[in-house]
């Protein structure tokens, strides 16, 4: 391996890893944020920080993409893709909101199988066996993380039942855009597209929005929505960069430890920040679950890129 492969590999790597933290710890910032600003309110400013950066970046290079040249049918996907990923983003502050920090990052990891899964139906994609293997680890880990839980989930006046329902459904429509972006890539960059969604996101919350809100945040609360804008765009500008330079299935089975991150990130935050709430402490059962949705998440990954 000659040493620029070798540095490719381990800037991807780290690239990865990156965003694997940093999708990890998104949701402990939301939980400082959300006593104080409401879920659209928080996403409206991630789209619209996120898009002033894009926008930016594509104008320096006279590359700003212009919906309005697209055919009907592709404008009808990019609204799809719109509409999926700003309910992804909604749903899952809410979902943070209604349960913590790790159940919402490990119940997102169905998202990858929701997509596999339009492939199989949209794009006539096929299931190898270590697909069915993956699958099937990360159903029997999902339930050993909710071992002690169960009962609660299925509780129709839980907080954490409809909490992990929105997240479902969140990662359904993060599918939908997925499947929607892979035949929009056609005609634009992954930096366009983005930008077309994070605009089409911020018109589409505009009128759901409290503007004036981070006007009464606190210090803590401040550093949290700044940090929130930042995750937005840096995990998913690392994210894009990694596939570029590294292999699929190395990103791709990098990237589904975040829900561990989650984990460790609530654990040290409870100890380390005054006033965060700490969550319930995982039981050894639901550490072992965690673990197998990573590696059920991974090895469909890589059976999907390796097929």
């Amino acid at each position: 391996m000659s040493l620029s492969s070798e540095y490719q590999r381990r800037s991807a790597f780290a690239l990865a890893l990156l965003t694997a933290i940093l999708w990890g710890v998104l949701p402990l910032a939301l939980r400082v944020l959300l006593p104080a600003m409401d879920t659209c309110t928080i996403t409206w400013y991630r789209f619209g920080s996120a898009a002033i950066v894009v926008g930016l970046f594509l104008a320096s290079r006279s590359a700003i993409p212009n919906p309005l040249r697209l055919h009907g049918k592709l404008r009808i996907l990019l609204l799809i893709a719109v509409v999926g990923l700003t309910i992804n983003y909604t749903m899952f502050v809410l979902g943070v909101q209604l349960t913590t920090p790790a159940i919402a990052q490990t119940v997102t990891q169905l998202s990858s199988i929701f997509l596999l899964f339009g492939g199989l139906v949209i794009f006539r994609e096929r299931f190898v066996r270590l697909q069915w293997v993956g699958l099937a680890l990360l159903l029997a880990g999902l339930l050993l993380f909710f071992n002690h839980r169960l009962p609660e989930i299925f509780n129709r006046d839980s907080h954490l039942g409809l909490g992990v329902l929105l997240l479902l459904f969140g990662s359904l429509a993060w599918a939908s855009y997925g499947l929607s972006q892979k035949r929009l890539l056609r005609d634009y960059s992954s930096a366009q597209i983005l930008w077309l969604l994070y605009m089409g996101g911020f018109v589409l919350l505009l009128p759901m929005v409290h503007p004036a809100s981070p006007l009464h945040l606190d210090r803590a609360q401040t550093w949290a929505l700044v940090f929130c804008c930042f995750n937005t765009l840096v995990a998913y500008g690392a994210y894009a960069r990694a596939m570029a330079l590294g292999e699929v299935t190395r990103v791709s089975a990098t990237v589904t430890t975040s829900p561990l991150f989650a984990l460790l990130g609530s654990a040290l935050a409870a100890v380390w920040v005054p006033g965060f709430a700490a969550p319930d402490s995982p039981n050894l059962l639901s550490i072992l679950g965690a673990c197998g949705v990573v590696a059920g998440s991974a090895l469909c990954a890589l059976a999907s890129a390796r097929s």
